[in-house]
């Protein structure tokens, strides 16, 4: 066993002693457990991470999007909207944005697999890979669909903050903040930028493990 493989270890260990379970019936898990028991990430150890939950938007999404400079944000598209904006998925494409897979309420995948794989068939057929970040739009995650993750490979990422705007929030070591942009609960995307320029950010896999994750392509 090498050295860096003992350090992701230990530094896992580290974040079970850190963050203890929360009841079951809580829709946030506060620990990244590496047990069997599949759970929601919520947060991790070092620095902090934006997401961007994408169901809505246009033109002026693109141009957001073409304007967005590194460290990017974590974007979770949900595939209705990347269905209606195929240039806008080419653009993220091409700038090789983190992505991820944005569902619905965490209560319509109540023992219905079928809703969970037409939406990574989707997701595959636009980005050309699997996501490794799955999010539900409310953030609350049922035990069946936890399985099917699991068994996908896919990992549940939740959030220890929702931004809705307004004054900004003391950011400690770790937080993952989400910000949504749907039709009914969304941000200006100026309001946006002043969060990014606010604090220096960096990618969801550096705040969990201080270092990158790499994304395996789809076998042809």
């Amino acid at each position: 066993m090498n050295k860096k493989v003992l350090i992701i270890i230990f530094m896992c260990l580290g974040l079970i002693l850190t963050f203890p379970p929360t009841p079951e019936n809580s829709s946030f898990t506060s620990v990244f457990r590496v047990t069997e028991k599949p759970a929601a990430i919520v947060r991790g150890t070092y620095g902090a991470a934006v997401t961007v939950n994408v169901s809505f938007g246009d033109d002026n999404v693109k141009q957001w999007i073409q304007d967005l400079e590194k460290p990017y944000p974590l974007l979770f598209i949900q595939m209705d909207w990347a269905d209606r904006y195929p240039e806008t998925i080419q653009l993220i494409n091409k700038k090789n944005i983190p992505i991820g897979l944005l569902g619905d309420s965490g209560s319509t995948y109540q023992e219905d697999a079928t809703k969970l794989l037409g939406e990574l068939k989707q997701f595959e057929k636009h980005f050309d890979v699997k996501p490794l970040w799955f999010r539900t739009m409310d953030e609350v995650f049922p035990v069946f669909l936890h399985s099917l993750l699991q068994e996908a490979e896919i990992n549940a990422l939740s959030s220890s903050i929702r931004w809705k705007g307004g004054d900004i929030p003391p950011i400690e070591d770790g937080e993952i903040i989400s910000v949504s942009h749907h039709r009914e609960d969304r941000i200006s995307l100026i309001e946006l930028k002043k969060l990014f320029d606010s604090h220096e950010f960096h990618s969801v896999e550096d705040v969990l493990f201080g270092t990158s994750v790499k994304i395996k392509k789809i076998p042809e």
